[in-house]
């Protein structure tokens, strides 16, 4: 295709809310972590270095007995949510990264560490959500 030279009317969307299909087997909460796995399919926020942070589920979502893709789960980016946090998120990691550790608590490290005396660091077990901006007595927000 050539590069325009007149007006275009181009398609846009917000992507505040925007629908996800749903991996096969999945059931989604209202609320929960939403990440997307390596085929490109809405599953709950776990332990697993293969997933991409989303967002937060708008809607409850049940595919447990539907194939990839078969439902969608609209899902709300591009904000802050307050997750629950596994208690190593301290002031210090404001604006640092925060990992996920299921579908609503995140953590401060990649799983990677080693502990003290131990054999050395072995590969990353969480994947990345947002950036830490803010921390009160009610969990972490992450962008």
């Amino acid at each position: 295709m050539t590069a325009t030279t007149t007006p275009r009317n181009t398609f846009w969307r917000d992507c505040i809310l925007t629908p996800v299909p749903v991996a096969k087997g999945e059931s989604i909460p209202e609320g929960a972590i939403v990440c997307v796995n390596a085929d490109g399919y809405a599953v709950n926020g776990k332990a697993d270095t293969t997933l991409k942070y989303a967002g937060c589920a708008a809607e409850s979502v049940d595919n447990s007995a539907g194939a990839d893709g078969d439902t969608a789960v609209n899902v709300r980016a591009h904000k802050a949510f307050r997750w629950d946090q596994d208690g190593t998120i301290t002031q210090a990691n404001l604006l640092g990264r925060a990992y996920i550790l299921d579908n609503q608590t995140v953590t401060a490290t990649d799983g990677s560490a080693a502990a003290e005396g131990s054999e050395p660091a072995k590969e990353a077990a969480y994947s990345k959500a947002g950036t830490i901006v803010m921390i009160d007595d009610d969990g972490v927000w992450i962008y």
